[in-house]
């Protein structure tokens, strides 16, 4: 169960692909909104850490 503990480092790759997406959408006018691009880039950050501090609260648990 290694590879749970690592899981959420999955949640700052999609940020920074979202964050990307958002970028060039604002560089690109008429391509779509970048607002939701950045939305989602948001969510993905505050899951990231999220899921850490839970991660960490539950090994502590079991220590």
């Amino acid at each position: 169960m290694k590879f749970l503990q690592y899981v959420y480092f999955f949640y700052l790759i999609l940020a920074v692909l979202f964050l990307y997406d958002g970028i060039s959408k604002l560089n690109a006018p008429g391509t779509g909104t970048p607002v939701i691009s950045f939305l989602f880039a948001a969510a993905a950050v505050f899951m990231f850490f999220f899921r850490r501090r839970h991660t960490r609260k539950f090994q502590q648990r079991d220590k």
